[in-house]
């Protein structure tokens, strides 16, 4: 018989190794089409998870970045999770308006709290290759920034 305290210490090691060996947190998105994304799909390319809102500035000010991010790099899969909007219509039509290339999820707690913490918007996490998150990033992102940790990090 194996005694207890041994018994806590493996049972605590073996999931320590099951958390190392899981790598990142998979979360599953489902976009404006339906269409799920999982991180865990993705990887060998970047993620960039980008949440905002139609009423905030540096929301505003940081898709056109993020819209040439998707264009320019084939390594890099964006996706837009809008937060905090009355009419999911009117969210769609403003990504349109604004000619984003990439999947908006129309996001709420429940889709953030997959994620990550997010504190404020904007708040943008970037997972590399493996699908672990390299950055964590609040308020306005540039498409200069992205470039310089993608080209940092690879």
């Amino acid at each position: 018989m194996i005694p207890p305290c041994l018994f806590r210490i493996a049972c605590a090691l073996l999931l320590a190794f099951a958390a190392l060996s899981a790598g990142a947190a998979d979360f599953k998105l489902t976009d404006s089409e339906g269409k799920v994304h999982r991180l865990g799909d993705y990887r060998g390319n970047w993620v960039i998870v980008n949440f905002w809102a139609t009423w905030c500035p540096p929301c505003l000010e940081e898709i056109p970045d993020l819209v040439v991010i998707a264009e320019s790099r084939k390594d890099v899969q964006v996706f837009g999770v809008a937060m905090e909007f009355q009419d999911s219509k009117q969210v769609l039509q403003f990504a349109e308006g604004m000619f984003v290339n990439y999947p908006i999820v129309l996001g709420d707690r429940k889709t953030a709290d997959q994620v990550g913490k997010v504190a404020g918007l904007p708040t943008t996490f970037i997972y590399d290759r493996q699908g672990k998150l390299a950055v964590r990033h609040v308020g306005k992102i540039t498409c200069k920034q992205i470039e310089c940790l993608l080209d940092r990090k690879m």
